[in-house]
């Protein structure tokens, strides 16, 4: 351990993990150590048994739920976009070649009490229920007009400066689409968490519900998203691989992780009595306490099933979107399913979660509206974390502290944070120009 690193990264969840890929694949000497004997930090992923003793006090799982080790429960269940950031970075750094991917089946919206896929394209805008006739007309044509943006093709921008004018002004004025065609694009589509987002320039609307298009097409499934065989608890050990192939070193079960400063800027790490130097600190909130605040929590269920969601076309793997205005909530809501489809459950299983920003102290009750769509449910069990933020300068103390996991069941915001930082520890802008088709995702085995 006595050696000097440039870079030092604590905990093994998939923030600090990717951002340790990257700088290792940037050269850079780096020391990844974590306290747990297990990879994933808060978002590892835990077989029955392990499920059994964190949420149960220890009881034994019924038999009849299968084996333990068929089950591959991320703790923090996230879908990645086909064409989205994370499959890019994950290119880059080749660590595509440690992962198996599969499509998931369906992306749905719950709207006026029902769940609908959510129409992505003119061709499905016209097929939706959840639109009327002359809606159904409307939205095709902003459908269209997304699809023949061009940045480079000024007629394409049909007399619009997109860069200033608001996105309101063109889903609401140009193309005259109503409140609830407005709500199902900016949360299920673009993926926005509030609707801030109408008074931003509309450019960064169109290049999310493109990104969505896009991506649904990329594999020709039900849906824009797909997700590793066996779960996200293979990227840890897959960046893990990478960074060894690089010449970093990966210790786990290191207890305490002290980090070591001077004169307010870090200089190293201490763990049973060693200490390994090193120029920057890369961790998640759980090693600098001091750090950070806490800024919200997460409310969550996980349930194991023995059926996919109902009105999700018997999908083996999907999402829901709630968006916050349909349940009268300051936050959306977001159900999760996965299933032996994705090798996560025994055969015949389903896991699912609903997920949300906590609004109350009680979960088993601001989450019913999600649990409600579920059906009947084998088991479940009720959670809640804190969110927590870095409030330090990186630049000033060299560390650099991720944020906690939100409640979207889906990657572009945990990512946008990892592509963030890689840019403040080393003053780049990441190039994510990659090959898309060196990540495929095989369909129904």
């Amino acid at each position: 351990m006595d050696e000097e690193y440039d870079v030092i990264v604590l905990g093994t969840g998939l923030k600090e993990c990717i951002l340790s890929g990257l700088l290792s694949v940037d050269g850079l000497k780096v020391l990844h150590m974590d306290r747990n004997d297990y990879y994933g930090g808060e978002s590892t992923s835990l077989n029955l048994n392990q499920l059994w003793k964190r949420f149960k006090d220890g009881d034994a799982p019924p038999a009849e739920l299968g084996a333990s080790k068929d089950y591959n429960v991320d703790m923090v269940p996230k879908y990645m976009m086909a064409n989205g950031t994370l499959v890019r970075v994950l290119i880059h750094t080749s660590v595509t070649k440690y992962l198996n991917f599969k499509a998931v089946d369906g992306s749905y919206v719950f709207n006026k009490g029902k769940v609908h896929k959510v129409p992505a394209t003119d061709v499905e805008a016209l097929k939706s229920p959840l639109m009327g006739l002359f809606e159904k007309r409307r939205a095709r044509k902003f459908f269209i007009y997304v699809q023949d943006y061009d940045d480079n093709d000024p007629k394409s921008h049909e007399g619009m400066d997109v860069t200033k004018v608001p996105a309101k002004d063109l889903i609401s004025k140009k193309y005259g689409l109503d409140d609830n065609t407005v709500d199902f694009i900016g949360h299920a589509l673009a993926l926005y968490r509030e609707d801030g987002y109408l008074e931003q320039p509309a450019i960064d609307l169109i290049k999310r519900v493109k990104l969505y298009a896009e991506s649904l097409a990329r594999f020709a499934g039900g849906s824009p998203y797909i997700y590793p065989l066996y779960g996200l608890g293979e990227l840890p050990q897959a960046f893990a691989r990478l960074s060894a192939v690089y010449g970093g070193t990966y210790m786990l079960n290191k207890p305490e992780c002290k980090v070591e400063f001077e004169d307010g800027k870090v200089v190293g790490v201490t763990s049973e009595g060693e200490t390994a130097k090193c120029k920057k600190v890369v961790c998640d909130p759980s090693y600098l306490p001091d750090k950070v605040k806490k800024v919200g929590k997460v409310a969550r269920a996980i349930c194991i099933m023995s059926h996919p969601i109902p009105s999700t076309n018997e999908a083996h793997s999907a999402q829901v979107i709630l968006p916050q205005k349909q349940l009268g909530r300051k936050s959306d809501m977001y159900l999760f399913c996965c299933s032996y489809s994705h090798n996560v459950a025994p055969k015949g299983k389903f896991i699912a979660f609903v997920t949300t920003e906590a609004e109350t102290d009680n979960p088993e009750t601001e989450l019913k509206p999600g649990i409600d769509l579920l059906g009947p449910v084998d088991q479940i069990f009720f959670d809640t974390y804190d969110r927590y933020e870095p409030v330090n300068q990186g630049e000033e103390d060299n560390c650099y502290i991720s944020t906690s996991y939100d409640a979207t069941t889906h990657f572009e915001s945990t990512v946008q944070d990892v592509i963030d930082m890689y840019s403040r520890i080393t003053g780049k802008t990441l190039d994510l120009s990659v090959d898309l088709s060196a990540a495929s995702a095989g369909g129904d085995e």
